[in-house]
C-alpha cells in the first residue's frame, strides 16, 4: 500500500524516484503526480538531504519528466548528478589504488555499502552517491591491511586514546579512517557482532570477485549483502538518522536479485543475526512505501514481527533524515556490549576516561594542554551519567 494521506505529493514522487525500474503503470502515476508538485523547492530539499538527488534527476530524464520541473530545481539536481558523477570516478581511482597496494599483500578486499552498490547495480553511473569508500577485509589481517596503506601515503584519523590502540581491532565494527588527497577509507572488520563473526566470515568466503581499474577486488553475495544493509540502516536509525539513499539500496538489490535474496535461507539467516524484529520493520516500509510485493511466508513474517511504529518511525525519518537528539546512552551501552572480553572493555572505557590531549584540547575547546588536563575528571563524571542515565550529551 502507498500509505494514502500520510505523506504529501513531493514526498510521494520522491519515493516513487529512488528505484531504477519502472514499468509503464508507474510511470502512468509519476507522471501524474509531477504534474500535481506545487513546492519543488521542498522536493528539492528533501532530494538532496537524503542524498538521492543523483537518481532523482536520471529518472525524471528518462521518464520525460522534466519539463514539469523548474530550471531552477533542474539546474540544482544536474549539477548534484554531474557532482556525484566525478566524486564516484575520484574514490574508484583512490580505491583502485589501494587494492592495488592490498593485492600485493595477498589480502582479500571485499566493497562494503555505495562502491559495491555501484560497481553491481548502479552501473558506474554516479547514481548512487557516495562520500567515502568502505571495504571489508579479515579481522586478523585489517591492522597489516591499515599499516600498508599508512606507509604508501595514508593518513589515519586520530585514535580517541593511547589504550584505544590496544584494541583497535576489536573496538565497534571498523578502524579509524584513512585520508588520502580527500579520499576516505574505511576498513571495516566485523559486520555484525562478534557473537556472530561467521557471518562476517561468510561474507568475505562467499563474495564474488570484480575487477575496479583493473584491480581485484569481491563483492558480498546478494542475500548476505541485503542482510547487513538493513543491519547498517538500523545502525543509522538508532543515531537518529536515515536516509532514502539507503532504503533504494534495498529496493534496487531486490529488482536484480530478488530470487537470489527471498528464499528458503532467508528467515534462517535472519533468525541467526538476530534480526527479526528488525527485518520485518523494515520490510514493511518496502511493502507499504514503495508497494514492494513478497511471497506469503514472508508477509506472514513480517505481519508477526513488524513493530508497531514503523510507520511512525519512517514517516520521522523522512522529513527530518538527519535529526541530532540521539540516545547516546544507548549506543555507548552497545559500544561496550560489543567488545569481547571483560578486559577489553576495560581498557575501552578507561581510553574513554584518559583520551590524548590532541582529543581533549578539540573536544573541550581548549588552546593550551594544562587547561585541557583539568576536563578529565568532569570525563569521569560525563561517563558515569551515560552509562546509568539515558543522556544526550557526547562523551
Amino acid at each position: 500500500m502507498n500509505a494514502p494521506g500520510k505523506i504529501n505529493t513531493e514526498e510521494r514522487l520522491l519515493l516513487d524516484l529512488c528505484r531504477l525500474e519502472t514499468d509503464d503503470i508507474r510511470k502512468t502515476q509519476i507522471t501524474d503526480l509531477a504534474k500535481e508538485v506545487t513546492r519543488w523547492d521542498y522536493f528539492s530539499t528533501l532530494a538532496a538531504m537524503h542524498g538521492v538527488a543523483a537518481l532523482v534527476y536520471y529518472n525524471l530524464e528518462k521518464n520525460n519528466l522534466l519539463k514539469y520541473v523548474p530550471s531552477g530545481i533542474t539546474d540544482e539536481l544536474k549539477t548534484a548528478m554531474l557532482k556525484s558523477i566525478g566524486r564516484n570516478v575520484f574514490l574508484t581511482e583512490s580505491l583502485a589504488e589501494a587494492l592495488n597496494l592490498l593485492n600485493s599483500h595477498n589480502i582479500k578486499t571485499v566493497l562494503l555499502k555505495g562502491m559495491a552498490l555501484e560497481k553491481s547495480i548502479y552501473g558506474n553511473r554516479g547514481l548512487r552517491q557516495m562520500n567515502d569508500i568502505d571495504i571489508l577485509v579479515e579481522r586478523w589481517k585489517c591492522l597489516k591491511a591499515r599499516s600498508i596503506l599508512m606507509n604508501k601515503g595514508f593518513t589515519s584519523l586520530p585514535v580517541k586514546s593511547v589504550l584505544h590502540k590496544l584494541i583497535l581491532d576489536r573496538i565497534g565494527k571498523h578502524l579509524p579512517s584513512l585520508i588520502k588527497n580527500g579520499a576516505s577509507i574505511e576498513i571495516h572488520h566485523e559486520l555484525f557482532t562478534d557473537r556472530l563473526h561467521s557471518l562476517t566470515g561468510k561474507i568475505i568466503d562467499s563474495s564474488k570477485e570484480v575487477s575496479v581499474n583493473g584491480e581485484k577486488a569481491f563483492i558480498p553475495h546478494p542475500q548476505l549483502f541485503f542482510l547487513y544493509l538493513i543491519r547498517h540502516l538500523e545502525k543509522h536509525e538508532a543515531n537518529n538518522e536515515s536516509q532514502l539513499r539507503l532504503y533504494t539500496d534495498l529496493i534496487v538489490m531486490l529488482e536484480k536479485y530478488s530470487g537470489l535474496i527471498i528464499n528458503h535461507d532467508f528467515l534462517h539467516l535472519v533468525s541467526d543475526a538476530g534480526m527479526k524484529s528488525v527485518m520485518a520493520g523494515h520490510l514493511y516500509s518496502l511493502q507499504e512505501f514503495w508497494s514492494v510485493e513478497f511471497p506469503g511466508w514472508l508477509r506472514s513474517f513480517i505481519k508477526n514481527n513488524n513493530p508497531s511504529d514503523t510507520t511512525e518511525c519512517f514517516l520521522f525519518f523522512l522529513r527530518s533524515p538527519k535529526n541530532d537528539l540521539t540516545n547516546r546512552h544507548g549506543i555507548y551501552s552497545q559500544v561496550v556490549k560489543e567488545i569481547p572480553g571483560v578486559h577489553r572493555k576495560i581498557i575501552f572505557v578507561l581510553g574513554d576516561i584518559f583520551p590524548t590531549l590532541t582529543f581533549m584540547k578539540k573536544r573541550y575547546k581548549c588552546s593550551g594542554n594544562l587547561k585541557a588536563v583539568l576536563y578529565y575528571p568532569h570525563r569521569l563524571g560525563k561517563l558515569w551519567w551515560l552509562i546509568h542515565r539515558k543522556g544526550t550529551d557526547r562523551v
